[in-house]
């Protein structure tokens, strides 16, 4: 039995009501939030941070494949980064998908084609210009999708039965190289072209499964918007439809098919789940693609780590002035600092297990921990008798903290906190997706996985810390 035995996602922190943009933008907004990712991360962070709740469990894939329409860099294999901050194995290999929504189906779809364990990753950031519908109903969120053998260590939670497609060229949304914001064509076009589409793929995908409509229990639809996705969901006909997260989380491109299955998956373990529940996911955009799976009775133990609901539960509003800053839509005055510079490419070699997956290391005679790493004893008695300590999931609390009001930084104040970590070491990290006044002596944080600055187009990756907060209301701070 071949199918997913893993998921996770990555939704993040701030939320931007809907309807502030209005008053700013003089149209546009509506009703309910939208996740916004902050100046420090983009799609390749928010893709980390999702492996690594995919993977937390120890499986190690034998491939990672990533998806993105929002990527960092091109030229440069944005994956490799993602598998350096997994501090996954040389022999692990690591692939760009196509920059298009539907490469990430696309790449799910393969996956059950092999004998690997395979990851699939997906994250977007995604926007538009100030006041459209593409602003207010986008958002951006990462999520990853594992598929592999069932075996005792790693069972299969959700089985594979069939996958179909439907190919046409439907120019229902592009945008050029180089713009931060696609274009789109008229809604109904697009609902129109994708209907037979879609109705031609579920078609073959039940047929291949051997399955009539009425025994699919539940369709995640992801569509370009969210009312083309709601027709569509009447064509195929399911018992019920999953929530599409639009009126919380938003459309969040390339992430979205995964995003939503895993929200379903969640749901149905949550509801006590005893498998045999047939999933479709419906993916339409430039065609249409269809993957039925049914649950099996290892999704009720399956632990995440925190699912979308519990995500959601304790992020906090952003001003829509700061969230056009961070898009570079609105250019504010920065600290008169100078700006960084740009990364030196051997020195992130040279200090990849360090700089990517926070890997210090341990004295082996005093047990002393070091970050960064170092080769020299605390005592400077000993040389090169240390051993490698990984860090990144680790735990901290907060020992002291200052709000720097004046270095340079992207979206001022930065707060700076030294922090002592569970099982040793001790080290100064940027605190993030907080307010100044939400930080005190003993707080407990987790690391995350940021972008720093980026220069001569250049990111600069490494790891800041974030509040370890409790599933509530949202959080009353505003950035």
């Amino acid at each position: 039995m071949r199918g997913i035995i893993s998921w996770g996602t990555s939704v993040p922190h701030w939320r931007l009501d809907r309807g502030t943009i209005a008053a700013v933008a003089g149209q546009g907004g509506g009703r309910g939030t939208r996740t916004v990712a902050s100046f420090d991360q983009d799609a390749v962070t928010l893709a980390t941070e999702a492996a690594r709740s995919a993977l937390a469990g120890g499986v190690i894939p034998d491939a990672l494949l990533f998806g993105t329409v929002s990527t960092p860099v091109t030229d440069h294999t944005n994956a490799s980064v993602i598998h350096a901050a997994l501090g996954l194995p040389s022999a692990v290999a690591a692939m760009d998908l196509g920059a298009s929504v539907r490469s990430v189906v696309g790449g799910l779809m393969l996956a059950t084609r092999t004998t690997d364990t395979v990851a699939v990753t997906a994250a977007d950031v995604r926007t538009g210009r100030a006041g459209s519908a593409e602003e207010s109903g986008g958002g951006d969120a990462g999520a990853c999708v594992v598929i592999g053998d069932d075996t005792p260590d790693a069972p299969v939670v959700a089985e594979v039965l069939a996958h179909a497609s439907a190919t046409g060229e439907v120019l229902d949304r592009w945008r050029v190289p180089g713009e931060s914001v696609s274009r789109t064509w008229d809604e109904k076009f697009a609902e129109v072209a994708l209907r037979p589409l879609v109705t031609d793929a579920f078609a073959r995908a039940l047929a291949a499964a051997g399955l009539e409509p009425a025994d699919v229990a539940v369709a995640v639809v992801d569509a370009p918007s969210a009312r083309i996705g709601a027709a569509l969901a009447r064509v195929v006909g399911a018992q019920r439809t999953a929530d599409d997260l639009s009126a919380t989380v938003g459309m969040t491109g390339a992430a979205h098919p995964l995003l939503c299955l895993a929200n379903e998956l969640e749901r149905l373990a949550g509801a006590g789940d005893e498998g045999g529940t047939v999933v479709a996911l419906v993916h339409a955009g430039d065609g249409a693609d269809v993957v039925l799976v049914r649950t099996t009775p290892a999704l009720r133990s399956h632990h995440t780590n925190s699912t979308v609901a519990e995500q959601l539960s304790t992020g906090g509003p952003v001003a829509y002035g700061r969230f056009l800053s961070w898009r570079g839509m609105l250019e504010v005055e920065p600290p008169r600092r100078p700006e960084p510079q740009r990364v030196s490419a051997p020195a992130a070699w040279r200090a990849a297990h360090w700089k990517y997956a926070f890997v210090g290391s341990r004295d082996t005679t005093s047990g002393a921990v070091h970050l960064p790493p170092s080769r020299v004893s605390a005592d400077g008695e000993r040389t090169d008798e240390m051993e490698p300590v990984g860090l990144a999931s680790a735990h901290g609390t907060v020992a002291t903290f200052t709000v720097d009001r004046v270095a340079y930084s992207p979206s001022p104040p930065i707060i700076f906190a030294v922090v002592d970590f569970d099982g040793g070491g001790r080290f100064p990290v940027e605190l993030c997706d907080l307010g100044p006044d939400e930080v005190s002596i003993g707080s407990r944080v987790a690391l995350t996985f940021r972008r720093l600055h980026a220069a001569d187009g250049i990111p600069n990756y490494f790891w800041k810390a974030r509040l370890v907060r409790e599933a509530s209301p949202a959080d009353p701070k505003e950035a």
